[in-house]
């Protein structure tokens, strides 16, 4: 295994070929309660899951030298938890990054979140060249917010995206959040 990050309880990988034995992205995507604040809980198809997520996580970006989502599994027993997101806005440049989570809810509660997102933030600060993190979710989704809030990012702005079907609480929108390498340092 070619690992990217450790953190006590996490080793963070980059997904590979030998992911394309999807049956751990699949239960993880169609858990009804993983995908509320996503697509409502509808179920995913292993189709959607081998054209469309899998190349979203194989994906390179130039100006990292590598992926931009990692799988994450237990340091202890190697159990696939889910993965992180921490990707480039613009391949071209590694100045603002996005960073997301999806946790099978196995997960959930032990502060995994957390712990992966700030190794993922310390990272981009201090090896990726990142100057600002940013990471959205829907307005009423309180537990991804609390975790946001937890890693340090501050809210910048509620809006109202289009999304191509409603879901319950999209009407209440998004929020975004931001962490800057400057507020970064300030609080080191």
């Amino acid at each position: 295994m070619q690992l990217f990050l450790a953190t006590e309880r996490l080793a963070l990988r980059p997904f590979t070929e030998a992911d394309m034995d999807i049956d751990h992205l699949l239960a993880l995507d169609n858990d009804p309660d993983v995908m509320r604040y996503i697509n409502g809980g509808r179920p995913t198809t292993r189709e959607t899951i081998r054209s469309q997520t899998l190349p979203r996580l194989l994906h390179d970006h130039p100006c990292f030298g590598t992926r931009g989502y990692w799988a994450a599994e237990d340091r202890n027993t190697g159990a696939f938890l889910g993965w992180f997101e921490f990707r480039p806005l613009d391949d071209r440049s590694a100045a603002v990054v996005e960073l997301g989570y999806r946790l099978g809810k196995e997960a959930w509660g032990h502060g995994y979140a957390t712990e992966g997102s700030r190794a993922l933030i310390d990272k981009g600060f201090t090896d990726l060249g990142v100057a600002r993190v940013t990471a959205n979710t829907m307005a009423v989704n309180k537990g991804s917010r609390r975790v946001m809030e937890k890693t340090g990012l501050a809210f910048v702005r509620n809006y109202t995206d289009d999304w191509p079907e409603a879901i319950e609480g999209s009407e209440h929108g998004e929020v975004e959040y931001e962490l800057t390498r400057t507020e970064w340092e300030r609080r080191g």
